[in-house]
């Protein structure tokens, strides 16, 4: 009898539609739209708003600097790690604070249509509140995400229920509720959107407390003592380092700089259709009818990619593609007729579809059991560092180019270096690529040996 362990049988199609079958991929595609519906709310679709009462492109840009909360995410993620909230705790750990973070942020959205943008300090202090629940929200829910998965393959498929649940909500916060906002208003459009934040308060009643990191997490010492304070604090970064050692610190870099193309213009995008004259309705069709379908066969043709040819592969296509999607945008300043409107949409829908499932896939892959909600904001982090915090220049970068070469033009270069900028991760994804390959080789040759 062979000791040999045996081989593992790969998934059939039937395989794959049977697991989506499952009661967790609705969950995860309901918490990944909770995920998403708040991002642009306190981003893009929030500069629009300030953009239609007259405010600045300068102060847009700054005040674009609430969503750097997301970035400190690993401040307060050991704590969403290791400590149950009060009264929702009842519920279990993840789904707890899924619960608090949910009703957080419809407070917040509701908030900020009361206090409306004639004082910019309190609608910006509101959206910086919609904008801490929102990242404790996504620390948690990709916490669950990675836990409530049985195996690697598994991973990648809630990664994709995760990302088309998060475009849902993507293209309702970026053109429903700018049609929504047209006819009715903006403040009646963000009670709206609190509202809907309900599917994500449903899908936390419903959704399985994960057992799997139970055992790991009960047999560390209690957060409030020195040793379980060092643990919950300097753990996962030991423990991350330790598992990818100095490759640890190409990983964060090429992370870092992987979604650029799409964060440096961000608060720009609005304020550009608005300046280029197009009506909300048409932004609105425009983006409904490019969004969806651009977000699903981005996600499928990703998820098939990376499953063809490996992760590596897709990331630097992904790259590639967020470069051309967003250089793409300076076609609009020579023509915005619709059909070119809408091509350039639909190819930025397909590219962050692609880049994001495979940026999610590869960052689930190098947490650690026991440190998952920390590790993992850390690598979220890392990614929205750089971008969000470069984004709060944008406005001025625009306004300042604007002097010499006209709106339109400073517009133009702007969407060219931002595209430009996919170059940096291209080159260091692909030294990465070259080193796993090196690590998986001498691995494979010391089995054998």
């Amino acid at each position: 009898m062979s000791d040999k362990p045996a081989a593992k049988r790969k998934r059939t199609a039937m395989d794959v539609v049977r697991s989506l079958r499952q009661p967790k991929v609705a969950v995860m595609l309901a918490l990944g739209f909770s995920s998403g519906l708040p991002f642009l709310l306190t981003a893009g679709t929030f500069g629009y708003w300030l953009r239609d009462e007259g405010t600045t492109l300068k102060a847009i840009g700054f005040i674009s600097w609430v969503g750097m909360a997301y970035v400190l995410k690993p401040v307060w993620a050991p704590i969403v790690d290791r400590v149950d909230v009060p009264i929702f705790g009842r519920l279990g750990r993840r789904r707890g604070w899924m619960m608090l973070s949910q009703f957080v942020v419809a407070f917040g959205l509701i908030a900020m249509a009361v206090s409306g943008p004639a004082d910019l300090t309190k609608i910006g202090a509101f959206a910086l509140l919609v904008a801490l629940a929102s990242a404790t929200q996504d620390i948690v829910v990709d916490a669950w995400r990675i836990e409530a998965s049985s195996d690697p393959e598994e991973i990648g498929l809630l990664a994709s229920a995760y990302s088309m649940g998060y475009r849902v909500a993507i293209i309702i916060a970026d053109a429903a509720i700018i049609a929504y906002a047209a006819h009715l208003g903006w403040p009646q459009s963000y009670v709206a959107m609190a509202v809907l934040m309900g599917i994500g308060v449903a899908a936390s009643f419903f959704a399985m407390e994960p057992a799997k990191a139970d055992a790991v997490m009960q047999a560390k010492a209690p957060l409030w003592t020195p040793r379980g304070f060092f643990d919950a604090v300097v753990g996962p970064f030991i423990d991350f380092f330790a598992t990818h050692k100095t490759l640890g610190f190409l990983m964060l870099a090429a992370i870092a700089a992987y979604r650029l193309p799409d964060y440096l213009m961000g608060p720009m995008y609005n304020p550009f259709y608005h300046d280029l004259g197009l009506t909300k309705d048409t932004v609105a069709v425009v983006r409904a009818a490019t969004g969806l379908p651009g977000a699903f066969v981005g996600i499928a043709v990703s998820g098939l990619c990376a499953v063809r040819f490996g992760l590596f592969p897709t990331l630097i296509a992904g790259s590639v593609l967020q470069g051309v999607g967003t250089a793409a945008f300076a076609l609009l300043t020579i023509s915005h007729e619709i059909p070119i409107f809408t091509a350039v949409m639909a190819l930025d829908n397909f590219a962050q579809a692609f880049a994001g499932v495979a940026l999610v896939a590869y960052m689930s892959s190098l947490t650690g059991l026991g440190y998952t909600a920390t590790q993992y904001a850390l690598l979220s982090s890392t990614y929205a560092f750089l971008g969000k915090f470069l984004k709060g220049f944008s406005g001025a970068a625009v306004d300042g180019l604007a002097q010499t070469q006209g709106l339109m033009g400073a517009y133009a270069t702007s969407w060219i270096a931002t595209g430009l900028t996919a170059i940096p991760p291209i080159l260091l994804f692909l030294l990465l690529a070259r080193y796993q390959r090196r690590r998986d080789d001498a691995a494979a040759t010391a089995q054998t040996s």
